[in-house]
């Protein structure tokens, strides 16, 4: 019987499945922010529940999302990704959204 799934794609997938020890297996470089429509929106990727969630920037429901990311420990991470995003699009205010996540207390503890 024929599999409708190639022969690579299946190598893929049991090489994969080989490295995992409960352990978050990510390729490359994992973004957190996906930034939308010059800064007004991001999608937001949790790795703590595997969900992407679409938010306005300047929302309480976004610093919240940041916040339990925060918590579980990526703070540095999404920080740095902000901070990116400030230099590499100082036009979509996201040294602002960092400023307002600060001074929320997101980045403390």
């Amino acid at each position: 019987m024929a599999s409708n799934t190639s022969k690579t794609a299946r190598a893929s997938v049991r090489a994969g499945q080989a490295g995992q020890g409960g352990a978050l297996s990510v390729l490359g470089e994992f973004k957190y922010l996906i930034p939308l429509n010059g800064g007004k929106h991001a999608y937001i990727r949790n790795l703590t529940n595997g969900k992407t969630v679409h938010l306005r920037t300047d929302s309480d429901a976004f610093v919240e999302e940041i916040r339990v990311l925060a918590a579980a420990g990526h703070a540095a991470k999404i920080r740095a990704e902000i901070n990116g995003l400030a230099v590499n699009h100082p036009q979509d205010g996201w040294d602002a959204t960092e400023k307002r996540l600060v001074a929320a207390g997101v980045f403390e503890g």
